[in-house]
């Protein structure tokens, strides 16, 4: 029986091409593909379909102009300077692995994310590597942000690790976002499952997740010290995490973007950071991966 989708290798045989080449026609979002399981698939159906209009117009890629819009993770502190600076950029964030799918489809002109790849001990790069390698753009370092357990008062004195989480109302994130990948290897390693803990329905933002803890619908999430901070909430510090910018590097230089980077340098950026809890923007701008 023929499969709906296609493997990487498949795709590259059934072109004649090099597997890495077919990485790089999924990057930069020629050719339709999807991501399951942190795989990429390509449809059956419409890899033909694009085959057939490659094969009608004498061509087989296409750029659709990228739109004035930022892909991926919801940072409280990048929403914030993406609008007091005034970048005329529109946002929509939906976690990682989200916003990765959808810049390698060109719906953005960059994503946040902060993904943390166990073997190689290390965050974004392993992953933009190996899935932008031949694209024009860049990671750069946005900011390293303590992450931890967002708590009620109430049990505030009774949780102080992830191993005091069982049983426990928790305020999950979406599949697709970096920080529930993170809490469920987190958990595995303390010997804990998801059956282990009471979820509630998951949250979109980082926001969300705290303000759900604050309303009482959850015990715990695994939040942002910076936003148990500003609704007064307890904390207990987990781990330190990277959460940069993929930009394509065409965008990084027009107006939207510069306006950003602008404002990054100004005294109101500054000062706001100062009263802000959990950020280290010590790195911001650091080259962490520069594409092809």
């Amino acid at each position: 029986m023929t499969s709906e989708y296609l493997t990487a290798k498949e795709l590259a045989a059934l072109l004649r091409i090099k597997e890495r080449k077919v990485y790089q026609l999924a990057s930069s979002g020629e050719i339709p593909c999807s991501r399951a399981m942190g795989k990429l698939l390509f449809p059956r159906q419409a890899v033909e379909d694009w085959i057939t209009r490659g094969a009608k117009s004498g061509r087989t890629t296409q750029e659709p102009e990228r739109p004035a819009v930022f892909l991926g993770s919801h940072d409280p502190l990048l929403e914030w300077a993406l609008k007091a600076s005034r970048s005329g950029l529109a946002t929509y964030f939906d976690g990682s692995f989200d916003g990765l799918d959808r810049f390698a489809n060109r719906e953005g002109i960059a994503t946040g994310l902060h993904v943390f790849d166990p073997e190689n001990q290390d965050w974004n790069t392993p992953l933009v590597g190996e899935r932008f390698k031949q694209s024009p753009v860049v990671l750069v370092e946005w900011a390293w942000r303590s992450r931890g357990l967002i708590l009620t008062r109430d049990v505030e004195g009774a949780v102080s690790d992830l191993s005091d989480l069982r049983g426990r109302r928790v305020a999950p994130r979406q599949a697709e976002a970096g920080s529930q990948g993170l809490f469920l290897h987190l958990l595995d390693r303390q010997g804990l499952s998801v059956g282990d803990l009471d979820f509630t329905q998951p949250c979109r933002t980082e926001a969300d997740a705290a303000m759900a803890v604050l309303e009482g619908q959850a015990e715990v999430s695994f939040g942002l010290e910076s936003l148990a901070h500003r609704l007064r909430l307890g904390f207990v510090p987990i781990t330190k995490e990277r959460f940069d910018l993929l930009v394509d590097r065409r965008a990084w230089f027009e107006p939207p973007f510069q306006r950003l980077l602008e404002f990054c340098r100004s005294d109101e950026f500054r000062q706001n950071l100062e009263n802000i809890k959990g950020y280290d923007t010590g790195g911001l701008g650091r080259v962490h991966f520069n594409g092809a």
